[in-house]
């Protein structure tokens, strides 16, 4: 059962699209940190949730409550100057001092090799440092030295080669600061390693997987961008380096919001795609921290209207469950969680109130709220690192991510839903299921099994366009690297409306059937029309253009996140020999596409072309509306 916190009474002369403002952060912040508080342990070093525990185990998952829940209070008390109403940092002193007491009743598992509590006490840590003078400072020169002594578990251990090196950047600066012996290596070489992975446009990698994936998610701004500017900030009297990281740190971010602006849509939700989504709005603590280091496209008003937006989307929508996030989108949704998902890994959206570091008087919370970028006009735009096709549309407000280069790909196995479909969007979700359907291009097999699409090549497009290949297999005994097929996908869109084209390469002899599958829809979908359906608000579409005919709906009971219920539409088409060309108009929308009702539809004038090493389609939609696509193959 969901429940509302007590918020504020909205403010629509500031605040006009969402009613929200500085004081609902605030508030929504202590809401969270009440809410909570009856779970604490009786030491008050963990914070203990029901739930299917992580896979670092119930223990772990105490400490992660402790931590995440601490970075909260941390952001909402250094946030107002050290004001401390309800008294959050005394509850948080007793339990870091009980859980850092070795083999005491509530003591915390060290810091090891690669383990769950690295990642915790990174939190701890930056909680540490935002509320020094409150805290930290306030502790006994024993008590610091037996903090300093859990945390120096990391200087001896190593970490995952992703994201967790920055974990040990900060544990190292705070134990430098402090004055206790730290490991100076890991701040080099985590800053370092970060540099290996930046593909440039201010996305970075998360991890280089040994060169066999691409990891582009929301890490990359929750993470890769957040821990290196608090670093600097934080280093800037004892590092040297500190200045020129800074610097850097503040061109990537720019241009990467440039990107992740047209991520939301203005139903406030951010795009359906990677792992961790758990953690929701957290999504938007790199808009905050392009204000806070002057690196951001948007004005103030437009910062706030999204952050504010996405965070009111989650409470609204139901994602609090007796005043706890769940582990799904808006209601718990197991399947989307990953292992290493525990019940208190939601409250990683406290790095969303990053943004309340910035003092009340800073223009992101006394500007009038704007609309974002994405409200104004349609937008499409090429994101090169991760290869991404971002469009958008002012008229329903929906943001739509075509993926052609993040897959999440470490060795044959199952397709992974929220990497490897062919678009996402703000509006939808993926859903769930054994064999894809949606957002999906598949060969199916004499058993009428689906190919998957595991590691995603790039390919070159013109402009606004976007397209990958990748070597379809049907099995986990098969590597796709050693797949005889070949399938190539290109896109480009407009108002809405993709045209996909498709080309697969077939070993002789082979013959069958393709499938394409559009978005799908959640809660209770109709057909409107054949390949058309419905939810009442929103309507998805795919039409056939090329070698594909009318084909069906997958219904699925169970599989989608928004809803019990979900459908999709999808066509099919026949394999002709050893190459064989393949097209489909797909639609998203929050009216019927143009051809529906017929009476006012339209007739799209498509031409293709493939001379065997080139694929090339035109689509005239009318009204001046022309869809282009063209890859080499």
């Amino acid at each position: 059962m969901a429940t509302a916190f007590t918020m504020p009474a909205p403010d629509f002369n500031l605040s006009p699209i969402t009613g929200w403002t500085r004081d609902h952060w605030v508030a929504f912040a202590d809401q969270q940190l009440l809410a909570v508080r009856p779970r604490f342990s009786p030491l008050k070093a963990a914070i203990l949730l029901a739930g299917r525990p992580s896979s670092s185990g119930a223990v772990s998952d105490g400490l992660e409550g402790f931590a995440r829940t601490f970075l909260l209070a941390a952001f909402r008390v250094a946030g107002e100057g050290g004001r401390d109403p309800h008294g959050h940092l005394g509850l948080y002193r007793a339990g870091l001092l009980h859980g850092t007491v070795i083999n005491g009743p509530e003591a915390w598992l060290p810091i090891t090799d690669r383990s769950q509590p690295m990642v915790e006490a990174a939190s701890i840590v930056l909680a540490l440092q935002l509320t020094k003078p409150w805290l930290w400072d306030t502790l006994s020169a024993g008590e610091q030295e037996q903090v300093a002594v859990w945390l120096q578990g990391s200087s001896r251990s190593t970490c995952v080669d992703n994201n967790w090196v920055l974990f040990q950047v900060m544990i190292a600066e705070f134990l430098a600061t402090a004055g206790f012996e730290h490991n100076e290596a890991h701040i080099v070489q985590g800053l370092d390693r970060l540099d290996d992975w930046y593909a440039g446009g201010g996305w970075y990698r998360d991890g280089d997987n040994d060169g066999t994936g691409d990891f582009f998610d929301y890490y990359c701004g929750w993470a890769m961008h957040l821990y290196p500017i608090l670093w600097a900030e934080f280093a800037a009297d004892r590092h040297p380096q500190a200045d020129q990281r800074l610097e850097i740190s503040r061109r990537r971010l720019a241009a990467f919001l440039e990107d992740h602006v047209r991520f939301f849509g203005a139903n406030g939700a951010p795009v359906f795609q990677g792992r961790s989504l758990i953690y929701r709005y957290a999504a938007v603590a790199p808009l905050f921290m392009g204000e806070a280091i002057c690196a951001t496209p948007l004005t103030p008003g437009q910062t706030r209207r999204i952050a504010s937006g996405a965070a009111k989307y989650f409470l609204d929508g139901g994602a609090y469950d007796d005043g706890l996030p769940s582990l799904g989108w808006l209601g718990a949704f197991e399947p989307m969680t990953q292992e290493y998902s525990g019940p208190a890994s939601p409250y990683w959206t406290s790095k969303a109130f990053v943004g309340l570091l910035l003092p009340p008087d800073h223009p992101v919370w006394t500007a009038i709220e704007e609309p974002s970028p994405l409200e104004s006009a349609d937008g499409t735009k090429h994101a090169d690192a991760p290869n991404y096709l971002l469009h958008s549309t002012a008229s329903d407000g929906i943001a739509r991510l075509l993926n052609h280069g993040s897959d999440k790909y470490y060795a044959p196995g199952p397709d992974e839903p929220l990497y490897r479909r062919l678009a996402y969007s703000s509006h939808t979700a993926p859903l769930f299921t054994e064999h894809p359907v949606d957002n999906h291009f598949a060969v199916l097999n004499d058993a009428g099994t689906p190919s998957r699409r595991s590691r995603i090549h790039r390919l070159a497009a013109g402009a606004g366009q976007a397209a990958s290949w990748h070597g379809p297999v049907w099995s986990d005994a098969q590597d796709p690297a050693d797949s005889p097929w070949r399938v190539a996908t290109g896109t480009a869109a407009a108002g809405g409306y993709e045209l996909r084209v498709h080309a697969v390469a077939a070993p002789a002899g082979s013959g069958g059937t393709v499938r394409d599958g559009g978005y799908a829809l959640a809660g209770h979908p109709s057909v409107l029309a054949p390949g058309v359906l419905t939810d009442g608000r929103l309507y998805t579409a795919i039409r056939p253009l090329h070698g594909l005919t009318d084909g069906g709906v997958h219904r699925g009971e169970g599989e989608s996140p928004l809803g019990a219920l979900s459908a999709c539409g999808y066509l099919e088409g026949r394999l002709s020999g050893e190459r064989t060309c393949f097209a489909s108009l797909v639609y998203l929308g929050g009216e019927p596409p143009a051809w529906v009702p017929p009476a006012v539809g339209i007739s799209p004038a498509f031409e293709l072309f493939d001379d065997g090493t080139r694929v090339s389609a035109r689509l005239n939609m009318g009204a001046g509306q022309v869809l282009e696509v063209a890859f080499a193959f």
